[in-house]
């Protein structure tokens, strides 16, 4: 029997599910993606199927593992990835989900979030676990399945029920239902969970009305967290030791390792992560602080800034306004004009997130003429997932003290060259893109890897990163200044 020497990793994300198989030198063996329903009952509000949701994570593993023939002997570890604050309660004694898993993008609880403010518990939530009172998290929307759902707080009560994120859920169907656990990454992004002490708090938990019994085992990132039992094509006892949610596992992958490094992870949403360290940094400019990740007893912190449309602005281009046929013809469109013609894009579509954090703000498009093409509007589109993050960048400047002076950049937008040197002319700093786009994945894979012994520590991992592209700042400052003044108008009628 060969020795295992291959690293599979599960990245569940919010429009597909992601397998990929690494091998001892990181090496992708394969790669295959299954996407699955997005479902919106009512506007501001996104939902998924959980049973969709594992039925693509195993259809997944099946075609990778069948694209790159190895056997599942050869499996040594598995990691996972997913979306975070999407989240989920089902039954503990069948697994059938009471609700479908509401998504971390959906707005349906900010009248909650909004009343919770006006009762004054904004600033302790925000001392307490680096967050903002936003639908965004996911302690709104446990609560709101467990109000929706008939006897469900009393099936609660009974202990009936688990709750996690999709993380959790899918820990425990590979484990044949024996584990019910999570990681600090997670769980710091459900507004439940204290930065300092660690632990579920009942405060919040009495505040946000989560039943405390209903939340998982907290456990460091690289655990052992079970081993397989009746997952479709894996034989049962493969160990799973290493999960984190997907940005923090982006900056994981992208070898951010040190302080001040920074990552930015183009998928469905923009996703800015900023490594501080072993240092909490409050944020004092609408950032997030939130656990990046727990090996053994060392926790690693982190500031992040979310815009919550990126890649799903061009999927609006394509699906909602009939633009282009396919993703990938928008930078062809948007780079056959020199400019977006005075058009702004603010891609505010399901609220804006940090730093503006208006939940109930919706898209805007300004600056239309006679002589506006669909061009223009593509351009203006890509501008403004850039400058979205250019506000992020100037946020985390500010707390952090000093300049950004390089990004690392992933995700599938990340292969948009014209995006990149916008971004890049928007920050006025370099960003480095890397040989390989699937971060989240990959530091799942390096997570569960460090767990299992296949790599020694961080400085290998760090080795082992290559770069594909550096773009270097670019353009007239002038016109950037006067985009930049067009945009803070946008932003503020949005």
């Amino acid at each position: 029997m060969s020795t295992p020497d291959v690293i599979l990793a599960v990245d569940q994300g919010t429009t597909g599910s992601t397998c990929l198989l690494l091998d001892a030198s990181m090496q992708l063996l394969a790669k295959h993606t299954h996407e699955f329903p997005q479902h919106f009952p009512e506007p501001g509000q996104v939902e998924h199927d959980p049973e969709e949701i594992w039925d693509s994570v195993c259809r997944a593993i099946a075609d990778a593992l069948a694209k790159s023939g190895v056997h599942p002997s050869r499996i040594a570890a598995i990691g996972i990835t997913n979306q975070r604050e999407t989240s989920i309660v089902w039954r503990r004694d069948d697994g059938r989900a009471l609700h479908r898993a509401i998504v971390w993008q959906d707005r349906r609880t900010a009248g909650v979030c909004e009343s919770l403010r006006d009762r004054g518990h904004a600033d302790r939530v925000r001392a307490t676990t680096g967050l903002v009172l936003d639908p965004y998290f996911s302690a709104t929307k446990f609560a709101w399945i467990l109000d929706h759902v008939d006897g469900a707080r009393a099936a609660a009560s009974r202990g009936e029920l688990l709750a996690g994120t999709v993380d959790t859920y899918l820990l425990w169907r590979m484990t044949g239902r024996a584990v019910h656990a999570t990681e600090p990454s997670n769980a710091s992004r459900t507004m439940l969970w204290p930065l300092i002490g660690g632990g579920w708090s009942d405060e919040l938990c009495a505040l946000l009305d989560v039943p405390r019994q209903l939340l998982p085992e907290v456990r460091p990132c690289t655990a052992a967290f079970g081993t397989t039992r009746g997952v479709p094509g894996l034989p049962d006892g493969i160990p799973i030791h290493g999960i984190a949610g997907d940005q923090q596992a982006a900056l994981f992958g992208q070898a951010c390792f040190a302080p001040a490094q920074a990552k930015c992870t183009y998928g469905t949403g923009a996703f800015m992560v900023l490594n501080t360290g072993d240092r909490i940094v409050p944020s004092r400019h609408g950032l997030l602080t939130s656990v990046a990740w727990q090996i053994g007893e060392q926790t690693t912190w982190c500031l992040e800034g979310s815009c919550f449309m990126a890649g799903a602005v061009v999927q609006w281009l394509r699906d909602g306004l009939g633009m282009i046929t396919s993703a990938a013809e928008v930078e062809a469109l948007a780079a056959s004009v020199p400019d977006s013609g005075g058009v702004v894009v603010v891609p505010g579509h399901v609220g804006l997130g940090a730093p503006h954090w208006r939940a109930h703000a919706r898209g805007l498009i300004r600056g239309i003429t006679r002589g506006t093409t669909k061009a223009h509007l593509a351009r203006a589109a890509l501008e403004g997932i850039a400058l979205q993050i250019a506000d992020l960048a100037r946020a985390m400047a500010a707390d952090l003290g000093q300049p950004l002076d390089l990004l690392r950049v992933d995700g599938g937008a990340a292969a948009n060259d014209l995006l990149m040197q916008l971004q890049s002319d928007l920050l006025d700093a370099p960003l480095d893109r890397p040989r390989m786009l699937e971060a989240t994945g990959l530091g799942a894979a390096a997570l569960a890897g460090l767990g299992v012994g296949l790599w020694r520590d961080l400085d290998e991992l760090a080795g082992r990163w290559q770069r594909d592209r550096r773009f270097e700042p670019d353009g007239d400052p002038v016109a950037k200044d006067e985009l930049r003044a067009r945009w803070a108008e946008a932003i503020a009628c949005a």
